[in-house]
């Protein structure tokens, strides 16, 4: 595993902009000695002579000028978040303040820091595993409680506990094995495929479950791009605006209107939805029309999920048969929309059109059918099963592919016993599983890994 820098590093650990407060974070064995060449309080005590986990009034000084009005707080090794001294300088929120005391941090001998390198720092110091550091990210990234939840599952360790208690099944079965090469020449007895083969089984099930939770896991993490469709005038911009809570989209009783694709993240009942508004679809007039309507089925056809916004007020038109034929195996739910105007659409040839569809009839100007709606979304997503809190779930496509490739081997190893393979082939498959575990923790993380993984953080974490 790459080793940890042992120089001091400084960041902005707060988002930049005006706010109460705002961070300056120091880690590194340097950190206490550069507070005290630039931290001053009434009674002259210096931060390295402050007790661990304590919080100080008082002021930062450059050159005999006051730079700021603060509280220091000071965090000892190893009890800090990467197990390296740390000091944080709690600043006025603004963007002057933070970056004329973070210059000077610099100026006193701390690097920048890269990004994400205090939570590298904690990963390389031993204080949390890859997995860990990766729901650091996807904590702050959140977009719904459930996702947050996930999140903190993992940033708890869950997960890698699992994976911890699968390493230690598939090492005492690498032992056997390797055992009974060591000793076959001197009576070491016979090797035991059958019980070999159920342990296997056993965790090729296992692996399988977790598995089973990556595409729970991707929907909570990315949101599900739901594009909401129909010919023009239908009422689909009233639908995004009524969802997302807010008048976003300008709405006219002209055709046309939506020229390009808006797209906005909302919570549905713990679902991130990527809620996407596309222009009407029609026979276009005209080169800008006809582009619209271009973007609206390359939309349709990136989409995870489809709402098809028909007119309740009005038969069903060709247009709208035609997109129908567009949403064949698509996920989709049909919203028969403008429920509170005198109805002309017969329900028959929805069901005709949109055989085995669920079928939702709104108002979205009044408001009305939403929690319908809503429950519709969140049932087609979670197929009427809501991951329970204890859920552990895949939520990282290299943990997937790390579990995928454990059981791969896992599988040659079932292949070979059943055909009677030397125990040297097996074992071969056996460590080629526990590596691939091994790259979910970090164990067999290479400096190339964990570049690509602490570049999606940002600077001060």
């Amino acid at each position: 595993m790459p080793s940890c820098k042992e120089d001091t590093i400084a960041a902005i650990s707060t988002p930049l902009g005006e706010g109460g407060i705002g961070i300056v974070r120091l880690s590194g064995p340097d950190s206490l000695a550069l507070a005290d060449r630039i931290f001053r309080n009434k009674d002259g005590k210096h931060p390295s002579r402050m007790p661990s986990h304590s919080l100080h009034y008082g002021h930062i000084i450059a050159n005999g000028k006051l730079l700021d009005e603060v509280l220091l707080t000071v965090m000892r090794a190893p009890r800090t978040y990467t197990r390296e001294d740390i000091v944080e300088i709690n600043c006025h929120g603004g963007i002057v303040p933070l970056r004329n005391v973070l210059e000077l941090t610099l100026k006193e001998g701390a690097r920048l820091a890269e990004p994400g390198e205090f939570t590298r720092r904690a990963f390389l110091n031993g204080r949390i595993d890859l997995a860990q550091a990766e729901a650091v990210v996807e904590t702050i990234k959140a977009k719904t409680d459930l996702s947050l939840r996930a999140a903190m599952s993992q940033l708890k360790g869950n997960l890698s506990a699992q994976v911890e208690g699968m390493k230690d099944c598939l090492l005492k079965l690498i032992a056997n094995v390797e055992a009974f090469i060591d000793f076959a020449g001197e009576g070491g007895g016979a090797f035991r495929e059958k019980d070999l083969s159920k342990e296997v089984e056993k965790l090729r099930v296992e692996l399988a479950e977790l598995l089973a939770s990556a595409e729970q896991g991707r929907v909570l993490r990315e949101g599900i791009k739901t594009v909401i469709t129909g010919r023009p005038n239908v009422g689909k911009s009233s639908l995004w605006n009524a969802l997302l809570g807010e008048e976003r989209a300008i709405v006219t009783a002209l055709p046309g209107t939506t020229r390009d694709a808006l797209e906005e993240m909302v919570n549905v009942r713990g679902v991130p939805l990527r809620l996407v508004d596309t222009a009407g679809i029609r026979r276009a007039r005209g080169r800008i029309e006809r582009e619209s309507v271009v973007r609206s089925h390359r939309s349709l056809q990136e989409a995870d999920l489809a709402l098809i916004v028909l007119d309740g007020s009005a038969p069903l038109a060709e247009e709208d048969k035609e997109i129908g034929e567009e949403l064949k195996g698509k996920e989709t739910i049909v919203v028969i929309n403008k429920i509170d105007l005198r109805q002309g659409l017969k329900t028959g040839d929805v069901k005709k059109t949109w055989p085995g569809k669920k079928i939702v009839r709104v108002s979205a100007t009044q408001r009305v059918g939403l929690p319908e709606l809503k429950k519709a979304l969140a049932d087609i997503v979670w197929r009427g099963a809501v991951p329970a809190p204890e859920t552990i779930l895949v939520t990282n496509a290299r943990h997937k592919e790390a579990l995928a490739k454990a059981g791969e081997r896992l599988g040659e190893v079932s292949v070979g016993l059943n055909r009677q393979l030397p125990p040297e082939f097996i074992v071969s498959d056996l460590r080629s599983a526990l590596n691939s575990l091994g790259e979910i923790g970090g164990e067999t993380a290479t400096e190339e890994i964990l570049d690509r993984i602490f570049s999606q953080f940002c600077i001060g974490k």
